[in-house]
């Protein structure tokens, strides 16, 4: 399956999501469902049991917001399947303009090596710009505020937790008060994260706006005190990044 919802408890409320080619290790099985806890982030919670497939090496990830696969390596065949951005695939032959993998050919220019990473992780969350919002959404089809900075942070070989209020344990350094913020900071209230564009910007998913936005930061700082979820938590920093 191309996305697979990661529940609390078997074929219930969705915590996160797991995308195609992303390894987990399975703890237990229920109800048709597996416990499972996933290699990128040691997230833990049930999945569908038939989305799960035998382990398998991956070559390439999906570099582009999104992508399809083609029965034939030509964009006028019949498309199979739709494939977000961190996707993981096996390409087994490179034809021309398409690369073959088990599911149907994916155009190269929407590919990348699983060991390439993109050095610039504010301008991998602009891709998302545009999302819908979606609570404990990982994919170009929907996806949260901790779901937006994971797959920018991923796709640069940074590990990121799951959700905001670990990212902002785990993630960085705090920033002394009062300090200019910077781009590729991240900005911190209770339950949610947004990720520094430059000083006086926000890019961030949230359910204001119902999709990921940029958004000036005075504004967000004063709408979200506004909407009664206080003031800013946490400002931090990758002081290891450029």
């Amino acid at each position: 399956m191309p996305i697979s919802d990661l529940n609390r408890h078997a074929g219930h409320k969705r915590d996160r999501q797991v995308l195609l080619g992303e390894r987990v290790t399975i703890l237990g099985s229920v109800d048709g469902h597996s416990y499972v806890v996933t290699d990128k982030d040691n997230y833990v919670g049930f999945i569908d049991s038939s989305h799960l497939c035998a382990d398998h090496p991956t070559t390439h990830r999906i570099s582009a917001l999104a992508s399809h696969t083609y029965g034939e390596a030509n964009m006028k065949s019949a498309d199979r399947i739709s494939l977000s951005h961190g996707s993981l695939v096996r390409v087994t032959e490179e034809i021309e303009k398409f690369a073959k993998t088990e599911y149907g050919y994916i155009p190269k220019q929407h590919l990348c090596k699983v060991e390439d990473r993109d050095t610039a992780y504010v301008e991998t969350a602009k891709l998302f710009l545009g999302t819908p919002y979606l609570w404990g959404g990982n994919s170009n089809n929907g996806i949260d505020c901790s779901g937006l900075v994971q797959a920018a942070l991923t796709a640069s070989g940074i590990p990121c937790p799951g959700d905001s209020d670990q990212q902002e344990k785990q993630l960085g350094k705090t920033v002394l008060p009062n300090s200019r913020i910077e781009s590729g900071d991240f900005i911190f209230w209770k339950g949610h994260i947004a990720l520094a564009v430059d000083a006086d910007t926000l890019i961030h998913a949230n359910a204001f706006h119902m999709a990921c936005v940029c958004e000036p930061l005075d504004a967000a700082i004063k709408r979200i005190k506004d909407q009664g979820d206080g003031d800013i938590t946490a400002h931090k920093r990758l002081f290891s990044v450029n």
